[in-house]
């Protein structure tokens, strides 16, 4: 090997990143993972490895599908709705176009319909674009039957995207969203619920011990009072415009720690869906980016 180790590894941290963080929804998770992938590689025989990418994807695939496996296990005893970890990124309108459908909520809260195999196999496949000879590798299956998971996985993807509206584009998506969050800090109920579509769905991570929404809040009324009482009772903490996952959304702060990460999602012209993400644990990566593709 030619490259210097630890140079190689740093030029494949971020996709090694992304595709942890794709698999669990987790920064923390992701990084940990990434980490366990370099103590690993600081022990192997790097003159006998003649392809490192695909040793390191092959490391952290099965890193990460054993970490999704136990998490799965665990998910039963999780309070209320589970959230993905928040990328949040400073507020730029190219960030809507040019951010991956993979590292949209949207699309990382479809993924949690497959099963861990399922998922990794569509990532890999899909979004790192891995010969289906790599997948099966990496997850002890034959190659046929690899691509068949691969086909049940996409199957249940198209089905929820089907039944899902069309994402309104980047710039009326803005508007809206601006619009909408100004109308829930004037306290105007009409104007909120005008901008809300009648199905609106706002989900609330809070974890195990940060008081939330225990249940999803479903219907323009509900989420409206939900939201208007909320902002009430937020009154004039700090609050920071922000891309999270590719959403136009805000930041809110107690003093310059972050105290929540709410998101809002467009499709045809009205607010569908809203996430907020206050459990602490997911939002250590708010001041921190984490470099990933």
């Amino acid at each position: 090997m030619s490259v210097d180790p630890v140079e190689l590894f740093e030029r494949e941290r971020p996709r090694l990143v992304g595709l942890a963080y794709r698999l669990l929804g987790s920064v923390s998770d992701a990084e940990d993972v990434v980490q366990d992938a370099w103590l690993r590689w600081e022990r192997a025989d790097h003159g006998a490895i003649e392809r490192p990418g695909a040793w390191l994807t092959t490391v952290v695939g099965r890193i990460g599908l054993d970490r999704l496996r136990a998490r799965q296990r665990d998910r039963a005893e999780y309070v209320g709705p589970w959230l993905p970890e928040p990328l949040v990124r400073e507020p730029d309108p190219a960030e809507l176009a040019e951010l991956s459908d993979s590292l949209t909520t949207a699309f990382l809260l479809l993924l949690e319909r497959l099963s861990p195999v399922e998922r990794l196999v569509l990532l890999l496949a899909d979004v790192f674009e891995e010969p289906f000879s790599s997948v099966a590798e990496i997850t002890g299956k034959s190659e046929a039957a690899t691509r068949q998971c691969a086909v049940r996985a996409r199957r249940k993807l198209t089905e929820a995207r089907d039944a899902s509206p069309q994402r309104t584009a980047g710039a009326e998506q803005l508007d809206i969203t601006s619009r909408f969050l100004s109308a829930v800090m004037a306290g105007d109920r009409d104007a909120v619920v005008a901008l809300l579509h009648p199905d609106a769905v706002l989900l609330s991570d809070g974890g195990p011990e940060h008081r939330a929404a225990r249940r999803p809040v479903v219907g323009a009324q509900r989420v409206e009072r939900f939201m208007v009482n909320v902002a009430k009772r937020l009154g004039r903490l700090p609050t920071h415009q922000a891309m999270i996952n590719g959403a136009p959304g805000v930041v809110v702060r107690v003093g310059q720690a972050p105290l929540l990460a709410l998101a809002v999602e467009v499709a045809d012209g009205l607010v569908r869906r809203i996430t907020v993400v206050l459990n602490p644990d997911k939002l250590g990566a708010v001041d921190h980016p984490v470099d990933l593709v």
